[in-house]
């Protein structure tokens, strides 16, 4: 049996991202600083290990320790939402740190994930696949994916939308919005590790 790709999932929320990941072919650890989001996300993903902390005190402690990272910083300080806030705020660099320290010294391949911000990045994004930018040190091909609209669904909607359970938990409406669509997530592992079968190629068939 192949050796597992050793993943680390951060701010892993409900686990859209991983939610179509061959359990086979991976060993996961995942983070989730808030506890009754870290338990759905252990009743969906039982296999993997869960840890409930701080996703980027975690990352600079243990990058090396694994193949495959993919974060999720949190997005509402870089959102277009922010035009709609009377009292501004910083936008936080936790998501340019990130990507700095991946980019420099992570030795295996990576994903950073967000959302479309209103200033112009500081970083440009490999690809944007749906609503989300990527910025990854492997080629991504890029491809269409459609969207509800995840603003004006219902759990109910977006949870058959994901193919995720509606979490039993506080703001799980919420949860499901910062799914990153589970089809996207194994879009881009495929891309970081089977790229013959998602090269341009197979892209112009689909």
């Amino acid at each position: 049996m192949d050796k597992k790709i050793k993943v680390l999932n951060l701010y892993a929320g409900i686990g859209g991202n991983r939610a179509l990941w061959d359990n086979d072919k991976v060993d996961v650890t995942a983070v989730e600083i808030n506890e009754d989001i870290a338990g759905e996300y252990k009743m969906n993903f039982p296999q993997d290990k869960v840890v409930v902390g701080d996703a980027h005190e975690y990352l600079i402690r243990h990058y090396k320790e694994f193949d495959f990272i993919w974060t999720s910083p949190p997005c509402p300080t870089h959102s277009v939402l922010n035009y709609s806030m009377p009292v501004k705020r910083y936008a936080s660099m936790v998501l340019y740190q990130e990507i700095i320290l991946l980019k420099n010294w992570f030795k295996g391949k990576y994903v950073v994930e967000n959302v479309q911000p209103y200033y112009e990045y500081l970083v440009k994004p490999e690809v944007i696949l749906g609503r989300h930018p990527f910025w990854t040190n492997f080629k991504v091909v890029e491809k269409e994916f459609t969207n509800i609209d995840v603003a004006r669904s219902t759990s109910e909607e977006l949870s058959k939308d994901l193919g995720l359970e509606i979490p039993n938990c506080q703001k799980a409406r919420l949860l499901l919005r910062n799914c990153v669509n589970p089809k996207i997530g194994k879009y881009i592992f495929d891309c970081a590790f089977n790229n013959k079968k998602v090269g341009l190629d197979q892209f112009n068939k689909q």
